[in-house]
């Protein structure tokens, strides 16, 4: 069943991307990217995980809009995916871009910081 719910994850990731990007018209909606879907076994219920660009305030009015706009997205899904009962939507940041961020400029500041040791050792 796991197989089937990650197909459905992707195809839905396909088809919100392109709902977010073209269909909405919410000025509250920024430059938002559609990282993963992951679905239930039952195909009951979907979340979404998403990334916005800028800052927190953005990001939470981002959030405000795509929940208004949820029973919108879940007819365009409906029509766009044969399923006998469409998913419910939940909307969550993705939190592994800002770490994988996070984790690659303390890794730029670690060789920084080594690179002057190396000239004063010469």
């Amino acid at each position: 069943m796991s197989l089937r719910s990650n197909r459905v994850g992707e195809q839905m990731k396909k088809e919100l991307s392109e709902i977010i990007g073209r269909k909405i018209k919410d000025p509250r909606i920024g430059f938002v990217t559609v990282t993963d879907v992951a679905v239930t076994g039952d195909l009951q219920q979907a979340t979404v995980y998403i990334s916005v660009l800028g800052d927190q305030e953005q990001r939470e009015k981002t959030l405000q809009g795509l929940a208004k706009a949820k029973g919108f997205m879940r007819s365009e899904i409906g029509q766009r995916i044969r399923l006998r009962k469409t998913p419910e939507l939940f909307f969550e940041f993705d939190e592994s871009v800002d770490y994988g961020n996070r984790i690659e400029s303390l890794i730029s500041q670690i060789n920084s910081e080594d690179k002057p040791a190396d000239k004063n050792e010469e």
